[in-house]
């Protein structure tokens, strides 16, 4: 066939890691930029291994990323009949052959060779020391027994991979693969050979793991007389410091950043980074996924490993973030609220669209992520109260501490700004602040033995200003500038916590 046909092929074993996430976009590039067939084949057939629910949760994420599939999904557990055919098939053709092998055989064998220092593989004993006399007399007494691949010694498998070149690999050091067990499923490697023939792919795109795994199925290929598709195997994913990506040092699901606030086009911007550029020194980072489709080559991705830099996905999920329409973002944010302890004890008031949306008008720019709202300004929703010497600037006296509250309060009284659009209200809050503020050249050190300070005394400068009124609105050291903190809780709630603030200063001796 001259069409392009690619799988995905998963295993239904929890949810989808981020290394398989990457196959799944790599396959589906690959894909779309030939105009090809995309194929979703879910690979069940580890009994063991598999996890109730798994395959629903895979299928939910392809489709949260918009990876659609154009056939599928297959599912190996239903077309148990078809391996076992051709397993069988190899037996009449002695390329593969019966093995009635007890596990307690086996075991014993591995152990020798772990003692002995050996590759774990099999001895090859029913296919040196079983008659066919006793294979027929076993089989007609119903003993189990598993069909394995039979070997060729001493030869050279070599193979051109796409991604790493020219490939070479000795028979000797390949076991007599299990290709049907004893309980009738097949394994991977028969299982994933037939299917990759019956479905006619062209291009077989998998991770680095399953490379020691090829020439065996190429040896399937040879067995069965059918065409091999070509291979190309993506880099290993790695941690900060080079270990390979596991649990241990982070998140590894896809369904872990979708539950912190990361947006699908970041995920997918970020994951096909994981081992390609666009090449031709190219220094853009910030991709849709027509422009992936447009770029996408198997010839720019590296062979080495990839880090996955959480620093990067922050990054790419901010950019993302401050370019959502406004709807967009209060749309995608009102679950991660609803998540809140603070949003849920807060007032009905504070829970309104209205208000949520200022709320997001500060926060946007300072997101990396949407489980990140309202987390660093918890102050929006909730009262506060702090230790009132937090009020205080560097070593502000306790008058002119008082004095930049009240003027604060004032000024914020008597402009009109609470009806405004957010930046001119934000404007108009700022210059009021600002009119308070004289040249710092003046700004004499203030007597407190004297009643009232002198017109000099009274001048401030902008951290007396600023910071006694960040800690009066937010209770923070910390927070967006007042002038945004004030817009947002608007003048009745600006003005109370200006009061409560004075009552506080009050208190200072």
């Amino acid at each position: 066939m001259n069409k392009t046909r690619v799988r995905f092929a998963p295993s239904p074993t929890g949810f989808l890691h981020i290394g398989g996430f990457r196959t799944a976009l790599y396959n589906f590039l690959f894909a779309r930029k030939s105009k090809g067939i995309f194929i979703l084949r879910i690979e069940d057939t580890d009994k063991k291994r598999l996890v109730s629910g798994a395959k629903e949760n895979l299928l939910k994420t392809l489709d949260w990323a918009g990876l659609s599939f154009d056939e599928g999904p297959y599912i190996q557990s239903e077309h148990l009949e078809i391996y076992q055919k051709y397993a069988h098939e190899l037996v009449k053709t002695s390329q593969a052959y019966y093995c009635f092998c007890e596990p307690e055989r086996l075991e014993k064998m591995k152990e020798g060779q772990r003692i002995r220092k050996q590759a774990p593989m099999y001895d090859k004993y029913c296919l040196r020391n079983v008659s066919e006399e006793e294979i027929n007399k076993s089989l007609k007494s119903n003993c189990p027994f598993t069909i394995r691949l039979k070997i060729p010694s001493d030869e050279k498998i070599e193979f051109t991979d796409l991604i790493r070149g020219k490939v070479s690999i000795k028979t000797n050091t390949i076991d007599d693969q299990v290709l049907l067990k004893s309980d009738g499923f097949p394994t991977y490697h028969l299982a994933n050979v037939v299917d990759d023939h019956l479905m006619e792919i062209t291009h077989v795109i998998r991770g680095e793991e399953w490379l020691p795994s090829t020439p065996k199925h190429i040896l399937l290929y040879r067995a069965f007389g059918w065409n091999i598709p070509e291979f190309a195997h993506l880099p290993l994913l790695l941690n900060a410091d080079r270990s390979k990506l596991s649990k241990r040092q982070g998140d590894v699901a896809v369904e872990d950043y979708i539950k912190k606030g990361y947006l699908k086009e970041a995920i997918i911007n970020f994951v096909a980074l994981l081992g390609w550029n666009p090449g031709s020194g190219s220094t853009q980072e910030v991709f849709s996924l027509p422009e992936l489709i447009e770029k996408f080559d198997l010839t720019h991705v590296h062979k080495g490993g990839a880090v996955f830099d959480l620093k990067k996905l922050d990054w790419l999920n901010s950019e993302y973030i401050k370019n959502l329409s406004f709807e967009e973002l209060y749309e995608r944010s009102l679950e991660f609220f609803r998540q809140k302890n603070f949003y849920q004890s807060a007032s009905a008031e504070k829970k309104s669209e209205e208000y949520l949306k200022k709320v997001l008008t500060v926060e946007q720019d300072r997101l990396n992520n949407l489980s990140e709202v309202g987390e660093y300004n918890k102050f929006f929703f909730q009262d506060i109260d702090y230790d009132r010497e937090l009020l205080r600037w560097k070593d502000m006296p306790d008058e002119k501490l008082k004095y930049s509250l009240q003027k604060s309060k004032e000024s914020l009284e008597k402009n009109n700004w609470e009806d405004e659009k957010p930046d001119i209200a934000i404007n108009i809050i700022n210059t009021a602040l600002n009119s308070n503020l004289a040249a710092t050249e003046f700004g004499d050190v203030i007597d407190i033995t004297k009643s009232e300070p002198t017109s000099k005394q009274r001048d401030l400068n902008v951290g007396e200003i600023y910071w006694p009124l960040r800690v009066a609105l937010t209770g923070e050291k910390k927070s967006p500038p007042p002038g945004e903190v004030a817009w947002v809780l608007g003048k009745a709630e600006t003005l109370k916590r200006l009061n409560f603030a004075l009552n506080k200063a009050s208190d200072l001796k």
